[in-house]
């Protein structure tokens, strides 16, 4: 067995108890999959994680891919090849592939819940793996001859790539460089270079597909001239599914990095020896939105890894915890000859486990969550036929709820779990935690890459909130704040048990609405044709934008922490087991823990945001 831990206990009480997924299941597009066979996927996935799939998660970063600049090829390590063959013959991947395509047709909250487990027990298999939903992104979108291509991506297993990043742009992608010369045949060579790239070279499989922006010559400057593009490393007789001649895209690095190692981190330079030429996506010139089909899946990816590993951190530290003998119990501290008591007893590892377990298993409700407004948004596309639903359909607020949640899942995700495995996880072992002996050192070097990737923190903070919540008109957000306004007001049920909490919970809610309401009022402030106004109070948005993300994904997880809370309450009013009783228990404590402990942390939030001035912008840049 490896060092991940699944937590399927939970995952089964986010899906059926709490939201209710079993009245998703076998029903409308999801008929072909009924709950029992749902559950016993689960279990199978869970095993497969912490075993064939996690076996090769620390020998894969000792041991990492080399990369052989001449023949600009990539060794993987053996141990991670048999891992990433497990997951290929488990055939879990059909979930990820279309119908029309021999896939098996599932709720996205339940693909969300079986990717947790891979991504918490050896994230880069999942990674090299999300070839299956880029092939399904080119069978919705791409045209005709995409299409065919996409059933040999899936057949044939071939990794995928999403090629945005160049070295001069950075997260600027409308300023990347990288140019589209129409051939006049229905192919475009492509000319540039770019960095980060994902999943762009192994010896795993015989050939890539990479999705390209570039900007065709002639095309205007910033994202609006950008285009996508498809081009693989052999060219690929798209009747039979054979490989062709080499296409001239090549990669001409891979990084070393502080984490993550065994995920193939490449350079790719287009052009050289012969020319890169591809195709144009679907045939219309539209790449930054169809990019961002791909963008946002990556994001809820990188904020489900971040969370798995969270949850697998706090695991481990836990089993360690409950084993570790060391000191007397506080209040026998002074009797040299009381008894020597596990580190459990100890009131601030306590603390620290209960904030651990509180966040882990709050942010996999908010990912679970999240992943049901997908549900919601699939089930509206299917019942009509097109991805156009109408404005106020339920599929349609149900996208606009999930656009809203993405930044959360990312921003806070990756944010919250890198420093509580650091801060909490890795601290519980003490100075063991520091070893290799234990996976929790490397948990943290791997999850630092989650808060960097698919856009950083703070640039999830400004699409939250100039995009999600300004663009949007805050219509989302007030369906989420009505929501949690309406557990806040619902007190007196269960005998009172949460009403503490849920006064906590609405005063939350309203100290992330005064730094909202700052903001607005700083923005409002920033016409410089308004009377009084100056642009530069947009400063005093850009400096609370963070704040604000992280805030509103504190409250949101708290919310989801006391709707947890109340279901559990209603299981331990009737006869459950011994076992299910310590769940539930554990469920009610982790609410009461968080409500008091983290919510009134956004007051202060509230107060730093109020007292924001552009003092820090006036300061010379050579004082710092």
């Amino acid at each position: 067995m490896g060092h991940y831990k699944a937590n399927l206990r939970d995952i089964e009480f986010n899906l059926f108890e709490v939201f209710g997924r079993g009245e998703v299941f076998g029903q409308g597009p999801f008929a072909d999959l009924d709950t029992e066979t749902a559950r016993e996927m689960l279990k199978e996935m869970a095993r497969l994680a912490e075993n064939e799939i996690a076996e090769s998660f620390t020998d894969a970063d000792r041991n990492p891919p080399v990369y052989d600049p001449v023949t600009q090829e990539v060794t993987m390590p053996e141990s991670f090849k048999k891992s990433f063959d497990a997951y290929r013959e488990s055939g879990f991947w059909n979930i990820d592939v279309p119908a029309e395509l021999g896939g098996t047709v599932a709720p996205a909250s339940f693909r969300w819940a079986m990717n947790e487990m891979i991504l918490g027990a050896n994230p880069a298999v999942a990674m090299f793996a999300a070839s299956y939903s880029f092939a399904k992104l080119m069978h919705l979108y791409g045209n005709e001859d995409q299409k065919k291509l996409a059933k040999w991506i899936i057949e044939k297993g071939w990794h995928c790539t999403m090629v945005l990043t160049e070295p001069d742009a950075g997260s600027d992608v409308g300023a990347g460089r990288t140019k589209a010369i129409d051939n006049g045949d229905g192919t475009w060579r492509i000319e540039g270079v770019k960095r980060f790239i994902t999943s762009a070279e192994s010896d795993m499989v015989d050939n890539v597909v990479h999705f390209v922006l570039a900007r065709p010559e002639g095309a205007g400057a910033g994202t609006k001239g950008l285009s996508l593009f498809v081009l693989s490393k052999y060219d690929v007789d798209l009747e039979t599914g054979e490989l062709g001649e080499r296409n001239g895209v090549y990669v001409t690095n891979v990084e070393k990095k502080m984490g993550l190692k065994v995920s193939t981190t490449c350079e790719l330079t287009f052009g050289g020896e012969r020319p890169a030429v591809g195709t144009l996506f679907g045939d219309v010139h539209d790449g930054i939105a169809q990019m961002f089909h791909v963008i946002e899946n990556a994001r809820m990816l990188v904020g489900t890894k971040a969370i798995a590993t969270l949850s697998t951190g706090y695991l481990n530290a836990l089993e360690y915890a409950k084993a570790r003998v060391q000191g007397a119990d506080l209040t026998q501290m002074t009797d040299k000859s009381a008894p020597r008591v596990t580190i459990t007893h100890h009131p601030d590892v306590r603390r620290s486990l209960m904030l651990q377990k509180a966040y882990a298993e709050g942010l996999r409700a908010l990912v679970l969550f999240t992943a049901t407004q997908q549900d919601a948004v699939e089930m509206g596309v299917f019942e009509a036929g097109t991805e156009k639903l109408e404005r106020g359909t339920h599929g349609e607020i149900a996208s606009r709820v999930n656009d809203l949640l993405l930044p959360i899942v990312k921003g806070l995700g990756s944010e919250r779990a890198w420093v509580l495995l650091g801060s909490e996880s890795l601290q519980t072992l003490g100075g063991s935690g520091f070893l290799q002996e234990y996976p929790i050192e490397q948990y943290v070097r791997d999850a630092k890459i989650d808060t960097l990737y698919e856009g950083t923190t703070a640039i999830q903070g400004m699409d939250f909130f100039f995009r999600k919540i300004i663009k949007d008109q805050a219509e989302s957000l007030g369906l989420i704040a009505g929501q949690i306004q309406e557990v806040a007001k619902n007190a007196g049920t269960h005998g009172g048990a949460l009403d503490r909490e849920k006064e906590l919970l609405g005063e939350g809610l309203d100290s992330v609405q005064g730094i909202l309401g700052t903001m607005v009022d700083s923005l409002m402030k920033s016409d410089p044709r308004a009377e009084g106004g100056d642009v530069r109070n947009l400063y005093k948005v850009g400096q609370n934008t963070t704040r604000f993300l992280l805030g509103a994904g504190d409250l949101v997880v708290g919310w989801l922490l006391l709707r947890q809370a109340e279901v559990a309450l209603d299981a331990l009013a009737g006869t459950v087991s011994e076992k299910d009783k310590d769940f539930y228990t554990g469920k009610v404590a982790a609410a009461r823990f968080y409500a008091r402990q983290v919510l009134p942390r956004l007051a202060a939030e509230r107060a730093m945001a109020e007292a924001t001035d552009n003092d820090l912008m006036d300061v010379p840049e050579s004082a710092f």
